[in-house]
């Protein structure tokens, strides 16, 4: 519509180009003299509401309609002569975009402060996004439009972000105990949210379609604290890791010593004995490790390394071997599980497992054919 049109009948129809107006007004800027006779057009996804006078005098729906004023070509530019040629019976169209604007966002500009039942006060960010449409046109316009050209959805985002962000304070405090709880509630907040918002955003003429909460997260140390929690929740008994960790590591070293080579695998192997020997007595329990430990006098020599070490050690501690033997293989001489099959330096298999005999004095167990305990030295 052109606003200078003095004689013509005006068409009066608008296009949304940008998808994002929700509402537009003609003539865009001040107000018209929309003459008797001219032709409105209202698409499927429109609503418009003529003003006349100053009010909302009627709603169209999609179709074709024509308007009736007091503004009658010619002879309302004679009549208006009084006013400089300007008809007092000034009209607006506004055209209201009925269809459902999504992925508004909002979020938390600054963080809240939430009391959570077991970690104590926090602060925490919430961002989602929403879906909105305008139920009632003229309401609408009424209370957040107003007198304004053109209205977009830019322009109130910021103002519904603040209303859902006060709205999500309160609702978090009543609905979630601790944030621990959140990954199976985000459906549950999001619908209880939802409802609650409904009566602000009808005030407006707006209604909230759907709303979704993307993301609620707590600051990074509250983070890293859930982290070393879950953690230690994984792990119940630090010993069994440790023992896992060790033989994990010395299974490693006994293939790497079957390919004949002795890389960093290996040496780790050898040396988990040897520090665990450090660390636990003969009974499993770990000893006082302030106390004076007694002098070894008397030396052996490592099968594996030939170095002089304690004759009571069960470990060397220069290269971490096994100084009891159970089993020895017989093609190259290498100390063996007891449990072993295959040798784990050559592959030679083993063909006879002797019997390991036990010491009827202290219960400790030695090769078949020894003739005095490895432990207390008692003979058979």
């Amino acid at each position: 519509m052109k606003a200078d049109n003095l004689v013509f009948l005006e068409n009066l129809e608008w296009f949304d180009e940008s998808g994002k107006q929700l509402v537009h007004r003609l003539p865009e800027k001040g107000s018209g003299e929309i003459k008797w006779g001219a032709q409105l057009t209202v698409r499927e996804s429109q609503a418009g509401v003529f003003f006349y006078k100053g009010k909302a005098v009627e709603a169209f729906g999609a179709g074709r309609h024509t308007l009736k004023t007091g503004n009658i070509p010619i002879l309302t530019k004679i009549a208006s002569l009084p006013w400089g040629m300007s008809s007092p019976l000034r009209a607006e169209m506004y055209f209201v975009n009925m269809k459902v604007f999504t992925n508004l966002k909002w979020g938390t500009r600054d963080p809240v402060a939430f009391k959570d039942d077991q970690l104590g006060l926090i602060r925490l960010r919430a961002f989602g996004v929403f879906n909105l449409r305008v139920v009632q046109p003229v309401l609408f316009i009424n209370t957040m439009v107003g007198t304004q050209g053109m209205f977009t959805t830019e322009a109130i985002e910021e103002y519904l972000n603040r209303v859902i962000v006060s709205r999500f304070n309160d609702f978090m405090g009543e609905s979630i105990d601790s944030i621990l709880n959140l990954p199976a509630k985000y459906d549950e907040l999001s619908e209880g949210l939802s409802k609650r918002l409904q009566d602000d955003f009808r005030h407006f003429g707006l209604g909230l379609t759907h709303l979704y909460m993307n993301a609620i997260t707590p600051p990074p140390e509250v983070q890293k604290a859930i982290d070393d929690r879950s953690r230690m929740g994984v792990i119940d008994d630090m010993n069994k890791l440790m023992q896992m960790k060790s033989a994990m590591a010395m299974e490693k070293a006994s293939e790497a010593d079957g390919d004949g080579s002795m890389g960093m695998g290996t040496s780790l192997g050898l040396m988990m004995p040897a520090m665990f020997a450090q660390y636990f007595n003969a009974s499993g329990k770990t000893p006082q490790l302030g106390g004076a430990a007694a002098p070894e006098t008397e030396q052996a020599t490592c099968q594996e390394c030939r170095c002089n070490i304690p004759i009571s050690a069960k470990f060397c501690p220069m290269c971490g071997h096994q100084q009891l033997v159970f089993i020895e293989c017989g093609q190259c001489g290498k100390n063996l599980a007891p449990n072993a099959n295959f040798c784990s330096r050559c592959g030679h298999p083993v063909e006879e497992k002797p019997k390991p005999v036990f010491c009827a004095k202290c219960g400790a167990e030695n090769l078949a054919g020894s003739k005095f305990c490895t432990q207390c030295g008692e003979s058979y």
